[in-house]
């Protein structure tokens, strides 16, 4: 009941200026669900690691008796029926259920702002965006609002806003956290994952989380002790590749690449092995398998929300040109996009021969305003898509791989940044027991708002 009450009062102080966790349960029937809890230990019930925790869902999943309006006013009413599965383990580990965080329309675009709740801001400046889709999670988390958050991610949707707020976002690899999409063959670009201010905590929700389930045919058998994941004693026993920006491919507002570089600096100082590295590939084409993947993908909006007037006309436009670009697209262009991933996931898994780790900045930006849906150059340069700001995700979506976000720090602005770090596929483990040891060497976990 304190945590209840601290989590409640810390959130009625704070989550004002930010807007992170919407649709609030009352207080009322959250304290006795917590007295509840505290009785049930009184007794020897312990309901797991979460047993008591106040826990926010992001609002792109259901929640037994809480609205799911995926930031939508066409969803403003949706009261969800049955948990999604990840909810579900959640829910099984004994947490207690306060609310959503925020998400943009349908997930969306790297910026948490809807015309249901409003726009997040950043926990650290809150006339900057908290980035996304997890951006919500993301703010809450580095304001101390939930101990740790869930979230999901196509599109960095776990990495940017982590990146953002100064938090670390976990994208498992595939089937590694089973993933409840309409399609359950084709559909491999999203998966949901865990949020937190320490990789301790990360490794614990993700060992929650990930395990095969018979309803998502593709995810994997393998599950993960947090037990299992301890900080190496040996800083060299890791190689790791530093790609920055794809050997001047993307464009990067100055100090991202800065700023990274001296984290690497200091794992460098440490014994590991870092040294930066090019890969052969045709990033434009990459690129062009993206964005085919992603129309493709959201075709499943294709139809009512679609084809009436009304219900398109609440749809923001950037929903509207992607159900357009799908519609038509031919089979042969998504086999070609399909075989363009296919030699991507091939040139990463034989770099990984050489490598264990590879290093990418988790955003090509630094958080912008708030009122800014998303940035339309960089570096002076427009951008053609309203998210191809975040092109330096896309390696990391497209591969499959295991990929973390770990806070880089700050620049002189106050504006945080991360630092993607890649493992090979099915090396979760050795990927968060590096996060330990960079977590110990750049120790920026306790740089947060009080």
């Amino acid at each position: 009941m304190e945590l209840m009450q601290h989590t409640l009062d810390r959130i009625s102080r704070l989550n004002p200026g930010v807007n992170a966790i919407v649709n609030l349960a009352q207080a009322e029937p959250l304290l006795a669900e917590a007295k509840a809890a505290d009785e049930a230990l009184g007794k020897g019930e312990y309901r797991g690691w979460m047993h008591g925790f106040p826990h926010a869902v992001k609002d792109l999943a259901n929640v037994r008796g809480f609205v799911t309006s995926f930031g939508s006013p066409l969803c403003k009413n949706n009261v969800a029926v049955q948990d999604d599965l990840a909810v579900q383990r959640i829910r099984q580990q004994g947490a207690i259920f306060i609310g959503k965080t925020n998400v943009p329309e349908f997930g969306l675009g790297s910026q948490s702002y809807n015309s249901v709740y409003g726009a997040t801001g950043n926990a650290f400046n809150p006339t900057l965006t908290a980035g996304g889709s997890s951006g919500g999670a993301a703010t809450a988390l580095a304001l101390g609002l939930l101990p740790v958050a869930d979230g999901s991610d196509m599109m960095g949707s776990l990495r940017n806003p982590a990146g953002f707020n100064n938090v670390i976002g976990f994208r498992p690899g595939l089937g590694r956290v089973p993933a409840q999409s309409p399609e359950l063959f084709f559909d491999q670009l999203a998966t949901a994952g865990p949020m937190g201010r320490t990789v301790g905590d990360v490794s614990l929700l993700f060992a929650t989380l990930a395990g095969f389930n018979s309803s998502v045919p593709l995810s994997t058998q393998a599950a993960l002790s947090p037990l299992t994941v301890k900080r190496p004693a040996d800083a060299a026993e890791f190689k790791v590749g530093w790609l920055a920006d794809y050997d001047g491919y993307l464009l990067m507002e100055e100090g991202v690449l800065d700023l990274c570089a001296q984290n690497l600096q200091r794992l460098d100082a440490s014994g590991m092995n870092i040294e930066s590295i090019a890969l052969d590939f045709p990033m434009a084409a990459l690129w062009q398998s993206w964005l085919s993947l992603r129309h493709w993908k959201n075709t499943n909006f294709y139809g009512p929300r679609y084809d009436d007037q009304q219900q398109r006309e609440q749809l923001k436009p950037e929903m509207i040109w992607e159900i357009e670009q799908g519609i038509d697209m031919s089979a042969a262009e998504l086999y070609k996009a399909c075989s363009v991933r296919s030699d991507w996931y091939r040139l990463i898994d034989k770099t990984f021969q050489d490598w264990d780790i590879l290093a990418l900045p988790s955003a090509q930006v630094f958080p912008f305003p708030i009122e800014q849906h998303w940035p339309d150059n960089i570096a002076g340069q427009s951008m053609d898509t309203y998210h191809r700001w975040m092109e330096v995700v896309i390696g990391g979506s497209l591969s499959g791989c295991p990929v973390i976000s770990l806070p880089a720090g700050f620049d002189r602005q106050g504006r945080a940044m991360g630092i993607q770090f890649m493992a090979p596929m099915g090396e979760e483990e050795k990927l968060l027991q590096f996060a330990l040891r960079y977590e110990e060497i750049n120790p920026w976990v306790q740089h947060y708002r009080v």
